[in-house]
Formats: C-alpha cells, sequence, structure tokens
C-alpha cells in the first residue's frame, strides 16, 4: 500500500515554481504532492542535505554502455549509492551504437525504465505527444537543488527553450554555471612558431593569411585537412565558426530557424546572406589552396593520419581529441607540436552559439508518476546530478579514495588512476574501472565553473581563458509546434536540411557557383520553406500571446 506525506518547500523554492509556471502557462494542473509515492523518501530533504533513502530503493535504469568504459556491476560508483544513499539501480543496458534506437523503441512500446539517460535538448520532443515520459516541469518543488541552481545562474530562459506547446519541459538537463567552447582547430604549434603565427588569430580572415604563409613556407601539405564530416560537411567547423558569421551550421544548425530581430520573425538558416557569407570563406580556402577538399569526405582518422604524418598542419579539435593526435605523431614517429587556437572573430562579432548550459540529461518515464518510490526517485536525481556533493561525487569519486583534496579545495587524482591525460601511465582508469566520470551520471560535465575546470589540464584552462571574451548570442523566442505541427514540420525540416547539407557542400567544394544562390534559394522555396516558417511563426506568436 502507498503511504504519502506532504513535503514542505521554502519560500524561495515555491517561488521559483510559481514563477516558472506563471511565464509559461504550465503548472495549472501539477500533481498534488500528496497524491506522490513516498516511500524511501526523506521528510526533511533539501539543499546541503545528503540524500539516503530511508529504506532501500531501487531505480530502473536505461543506460548508455560506452564502449571506452563498458559497464561493470562492481563498480565503485554502484557501490557508494547502495552503501551511502541507500538506492540500487536495475539496469536496462544499450550499447552507444544502438543508443538512439533501442531508446526510441522502449519507450514507444511503453517499456522505458524509470530514468532514461544520456537525453540532449530537443530528443525528448518526439516522445512528449505519445505521453510516454513525464512533464518533469510538475515536479520542481521536489527537486530543490535544481531549483537552486536555476536561479543562482540565471537558467530560467534556457529551461524555457524545453518547453513544449503544453508550457512544460521533459527534459531534466545537465546544467552549466557558464558555456564551456570546446570545439577549436589544433594546429601545428611548432610550424605556427617557426612562422612567427599568432595562437590568437583576430579574425578569420586573419586565420586565412596565416594558412597561406602555411601553404608558401610547406607547399606540399596542406594547411587545414578537417574532420568532422561524417553526417553533413564539416559539421564541427561550420558549428563553431557559424556564430561570427552571424548564423548557425554544421552540428548546429537544428531545425534550421534563425530569429530576425530586426524583422521580428524566424527567417531559414540556410537561405540567408549570413549562411551564404560563412560558406564564400570555406570556399575561398579550397579555392586557394587551403583546405583540402577531401576533408568534406574523408573519414576522421584518414584527416588525424595525415597530420600525424606530416600532410597537413592543422585540424579539427577539442580538449580530449588532441591528445589522440599527439599520440599520432608519436606512433609515427613525427617530430611534431600541436596546440589549441582560440577561434577567431568574424564579420558579424567575436561570438558563441546561444545556449550551451543545458547538456545532456534524462527523462523520467510517465509509469513513475505511479511508482510508490517517486520522490525519492526525484531526491536522490536532484541530489546526484543537481547538489555540489553530488555533481564531485559523480565527476571525482570518494575523497581519500579516488582522490585527494587540499585546503584551498584543489582536488589531486590518486597516483594510480588517469582521467583526461592527469595521470599518464597509471594502472586505473577513473571511468573505466570506476564508473565514476560517466556520463550517465554526470551529464557532460555539467556543473559550476570551479567543478567543471577542476580536471581540466594547463593547455584547456589556457584556450578556456582565451574564448572567455566571447559573447554568446541570445536565443529567439520559444516557438513550441502542437503534436499536428510537429508532424507537419518534421517532413518538411528533413528534406530542407538534406538540400541544404548537400549544397553546402557543393558550394564549399566549387561544384556550384554562388552565381547560382538565388536558384538555390529558389528550390528551397519549392520545398515548402515558407509554409515552415509561417507555421513557426504562428507557434512564437501564439505561444507568446500565452504569457
Amino acid at each position: 500500500m502507498r503511504t504519502t506525506r506532504k513535503y514542505a518547500t521554502t519560500a524561495t523554492a515555491a517561488a521559483l515554481v510559481l514563477a516558472l509556471a506563471a511565464c509559461s502557462g504550465g503548472g495549472e494542473d501539477a500533481p498534488d504532492a500528496d497524491e506522490l509515492g513516498d516511500v524511501g523518501a526523506m521528510a526533511d530533504y533539501g539543499v546541503g542535505t545528503t540524500f539516503r533513502a530511508t529504506e532501500p530503493v531501487e531505480i530502473g535504469l536505461l543506460y548508455r554502455d560506452h564502449p571506452n568504459y563498458p559497464l561493470q556491476e562492481d563498480w565503485d560508483i554502484l557501490t557508494k549509492l547502495e552503501e551511502n544513499q541507500n538506492v540500487t539501480f536495475d539496469i536496462v543496458s544499450a550499447p552507444l551504437a544502438e543508443w538512439d534506437q533501442r531508446k526510441g523503441l522502449l519507450i514507444g512500446a511503453g517499456d522505458a525504465p524509470d530514468v532514461i539517460s544520456v537525453t540532449y535538448p530537443g530528443q525528448e520532443v518526439q516522445f512528449v505527444a505519445g505521453g510516454a515520459i513525464l512533464p518533469v516541469s510538475d515536479y520542481l518543488e521536489h527537486m530543490p537543488n535544481l531549483q537552486q541552481k536555476i536561479t543562482d545562474w540565471g537558467l530560467e530562459a534556457d529551461l524555457d527553450q524545453l518547453r513544449q506547446e503544453d508550457g512544460k519541459f521533459y527534459l531534466l538537463p545537465g546544467l552549466r554555471e557558464s558555456v564551456r567552447p570546446m570545439y577549436t582547430f589544433a594546429v601545428r604549434s611548432d610550424v605556427w612558431s617557426e612562422l612567427g603565427l599568432s595562437l590568437e588569430p583576430a579574425t578569420f580572415d586573419e586565420f586565412a593569411d596565416d594558412l597561406r604563409t602555411v601553404k608558401e613556407a610547406y607547399p606540399d601539405a596542406w594547411p587545414l585537412s578537417d574532420r568532422w564530416s561524417a553526417n553533413g560537411p564539416l559539421e564541427a567547423t561550420l558549428n563553431m565558426a557559424a556564430p561570427n558569421f552571424g548564423t548557425a551550421a554544421g552540428w548546429g544548425y537544428g531545425e534550421g530557424l534563425w530569429w530576425d530581430e530586426d524583422a521580428g520573425e524566424y527567417v531559414y538558416t540556410g537561405a540567408t546572406s549570413e549562411y551564404r557569407e560563412l560558406l564564400e570563406y570555406f570556399a575561398g580556402l579550397v579555392e586557394d589552396g587551403l583546405l583540402d577538399p577531401e576533408s568534406l569526405t574523408q573519414d576522421d582518422d584518414q584527416a588525424i593520419q595525415k597530420l600525424g604524418s606530416g600532410q597537413s598542419m592543422a585540424i579539427g579539435a577539442n580538449d580530449q581529441e588532441i591528445l589522440r593526435y599527439r599520440t599520432t605523431f608519436e606512433e609515427l614517429g613525427t617530430d611534431a607540436e600541436v596546440a589549441l587556437l582560440r577561434v577567431p572573430a568574424g564579420p558579424a562579432g567575436d561570438h558563441l552559439a546561444a545556449g550551451g548550459r543545458l547538456v545532456s540529461g534524462l527523462m523520467l518515464s510517465a509509469d513513475l508518476a505511479e511508482s510508490e518510490h517517486l520522490l525519492a526517485t526525484l531526491q536522490l536525481l536532484d541530489w546526484l546530478y543537481y547538489s555540489d556533493e553530488g555533481l564531485e561525487f559523480a565527476k571525482w569519486g570518494v575523497e581519500g579514495e579516488t582522490y585527494t583534496k587540499a585546503a584551498d579545495g584543489t582536488r589531486t587524482l590518486a597516483e594510480d588512476i588517469d582521467i583526461n591525460g592527469l595521470n599518464p601511465g597509471a594502472s586505473t582508469v577513473l571511468n573505466t574501472d570506476y564508473g565514476y566520470h560517466n556520463g550517465v551520471w554526470m551529464l557532460e560535465h555539467g556543473s559550476s565553473d570551479e567543478l567543471d575546470r577542476s580536471m581540466l589540464r594547463p593547455e584547456v584552462l589556457d584556450f578556456l581563458d582565451q574564448m572567455a571574451g566571447k559573447t554568446s548570442l541570445e536565443y529567439g523566442p520559444p516557438r513550441p509546434f502542437d503534436e499536428l505541427e510537429r508532424e507537419q514540420v518534421s517532413l518538411w525540416q528533413t528534406a530542407l536540411r538534406d538540400h541544404v547539407m548537400q549544397n553546402t557542400a557543393r558550394f564549399i567544394l566549387g561544384q556550384r557557383s554562388f552565381d547560382e544562390w538565388d536558384a538555390y534559394v529558389a528550390e528551397l522555396e519549392g520545398m515548402n520553406l515558407q509554409q515552415y516558417l509561417d507555421v513557426a511563426n504562428e507557434a512564437q506568436q501564439r505561444y507568446a500571446d500565452a504569457g
């Protein structure tokens, strides 16, 4: 038999819940706390409280099994959660290669476990209409650490981007205190130093000039041979460059809608003059022999081998892949150095994409609403993913066992444990052997600036400091579609996006002249571009009118 208990909330927490509900029009049919299953829940749980279930609780978990750290039932993180939080997991595991497919099948069949891990913002939308996932915004009052982070870090506008047509959101996202840029170019720093070139070019035009200098000095090598084109041309590079041209591209292309502040409406990204200017820049690099045209077709290993063997001098990178590049140099016997380049400014300014503070998170099965352990599950998730204590535990492990902590707060990983190259050659790895620093329980490093930076190498901290001068673009206003609109626009979105990606590659490679840009836009218009924009702008106006 289910027992229930009414839980008190602080005035601040209650005010936040009311504010979030009021600004969205949601929350009016939020469940009554008296009706929620509270077996195992703490009556006095709040910010600063270490969660421990009052009786053993088992939580169903759909687990994304990463090949770099395969699931082990005896991981220390699972042992500690059982010993200290009185929680165990009934794990349904799916391999990374099949993750999205398996997740969709389980949710669609109504067989998903209580907690569905590793879900990026936007991926939850497809499951909302079916009623299989929980509107988590209805339960914020039971997650005080999440509420505090939203308030302290000013994330209300970010959360609004998750809201659906009913005013609710269905994802518990990982949260970042600040945006953390990750992608850039890695360049042969020994060559850049030899030629007197800067690792902080002021503009993309200056970067192109630097590539010309490299080409003159090393005519037999590509100044830049890029990667990450598996699902579209130059996905990482266009994504990080685009905000500086006043647009979105690559991984960040999304649904292809861009808010035109002057016009007060959404326009189609791939048809704008800013998108054209971005493509013209990279087409110019290809035309001038500065960018290897195979960058748009080669797989990642080919691009890395070119860098490692000296056939190229720069490549797309992030703070982890640069370690792989150094290993490749060693394996191939190439005497070379490599460093991260500050992403330059562009014609639209010195920018980062909008958002970036909501990262991979969780969905909850709608069936959890009827569980006797609902409140205990919400409290565990709130502690593990949003409290300072839980975030540190998931990232670093246990103080005195996997790391030590100095009086000034500096953490040091145990000598026999490595992660991210902090202790090269150590006999064990924090995620592989212990289960910590694991994307299922760590939500892609979502945390405070201090904790996020605590495990970064000096070169990465230097890169972040260099990038700190960039400003994030602002979100466009929310435009949630209703079920019928979503079904219709999904067909248009796919066709439009495919045509944009195909022609993005053709324009960059010089296979299509920019003299044909107007014809290309006309082709998009013939694929229901205007109808798509009409629905999007109507949805935006409807949401705005709802208050």
